[in-house]
């Protein structure tokens, strides 16, 4: 080793000067710090109390229900015209004539006799006062079209009959202010006339066929049908379909027994005599609540004042007389 004069280890020299100890810990000896200081602690402030935030409100939308209000229930017809309340009447958007008589007006939809729609008058036998019943809706569908706000040159539409069980009086119609002239009367073609290869099939096929077809043509102001006794369902069923395509009354005339079975007519009366000039009509189907007694309606009457009095026998024997004493005049 070189010594430097003052006897001291140079840098320089061969042998390297010692490194300071430095303590290792092994591997499982955790190195332990001084730890710092300790500070004083701050002196803690509480922090001041929060205010809520206002609850947010927004005004509902337009039709929209409150929560809290209670819901009120929509009416039937403004979800579709055909519902109704089981506890009232049916009216909704029907379009009815009036039948001339305010009792009877005051239970039908609609206040009147409906439009689009079958309407069924069961008879225990014809010519008990039906026509006089109908007269007055009759007489306002045969109305020039300029009182109905259409175009004046149409003259107003006809009224069909189909296979009436007798002929008309052209007297006693005007005398109810039923127009003659616009009265078609379609009559059915029986035995040898061509129709009795349908028989087999349906009664009055020929009829019914033309009733329908009348119906979906758009030109009549009502129609008028008696129909054979036992008609199948399916038959009503094509009559209401095509009765919906027909802007104005449709009346069947049907037996009393049919009463029993079902029917496709929304409307259906049961028709009585209840006395002179006085007629029982039992409301037995409608759109709406049953009507427990039947209503008792005045006819218009056709008879002369000192005819009316008399019993039908007597009635029968004038006839008689008269048609006599006409045939012996030269």
């Amino acid at each position: 080793m070189n010594l430097s004069p003052l006897n001291l280890p140079l840098p320089f020299d061969d042998e390297p000067a010692p490194a300071p100890a430095v303590a290792v810990p092994a591997r499982d000896e955790a190195v332990v710090s001084d730890p710092a200081p300790p500070q004083p602690a701050a002196a803690l402030t509480p922090a001041p109390a929060l205010t809520p935030a206002p609850a947010l409100t927004s005004a509902p939308a337009p039709g929209a229900l409150s929560p809290t209000a209670p819901s009120r229930p929509l009416a039937p017809e403004t979800l579709h015209p055909a519902l109704w309340h089981a506890h009232q009447l049916g009216g909704g958007r029907i379009v009815a004539t009036a039948s001339g008589f305010a009792a009877l007006d005051a239970e039908l939809p609609g206040g009147g006799w409906p439009h689009r729609m079958l309407t069924e008058l069961l008879l225990p036998h014809p010519g008990l006062g039906e026509l006089r019943l109908l007269a007055p809706a009759l007489a306002a569908l045969l109305q020039p079209a300029a009182a109905h706000g259409e175009a004046a040159d149409d003259g107003g539409r006809c009224v069909m009959l189909f296979d009436p069980p007798a002929g008309l009086c052209g007297w006693a119609l005007a005398q109810l202010g039923v127009d003659a002239r616009r009265l078609v009367v379609v009559h059915g073609r029986e035995g040898r006339k061509g129709a009795t290869y349908l028989r087999h099939l349906l009664p009055s096929a020929d009829v019914l066929w033309a009733l329908e077809q009348s119906l979906r043509s758009g030109h009549l102001g009502a129609a008028l049908a008696w129909l054979p006794a036992r008609l199948t369902a399916d038959v009503l069923r094509r009559l209401q379909l095509a009765a919906q395509a027909h802007d104005g009354p449709v009346f069947l005339f049907r037996e009393a027994e049919a009463r029993q079975r079902p029917s496709a007519a929304p409307l259906r009366l049961a028709l009585q005599p209840a006395g002179f000039d006085t007629l029982s009509v039992k409301l037995l189907k409608r759109r709406g609540p049953p009507l427990a007694e039947a209503l008792r309606l005045q006819l218009p009457p056709v008879l002369e004042p000192d005819l009316r009095g008399r019993t039908p026998a007597q009635l029968l024997r004038a006839a008689r007389a008269g048609r006599s004493s006409r045939s012996e005049q030269p």
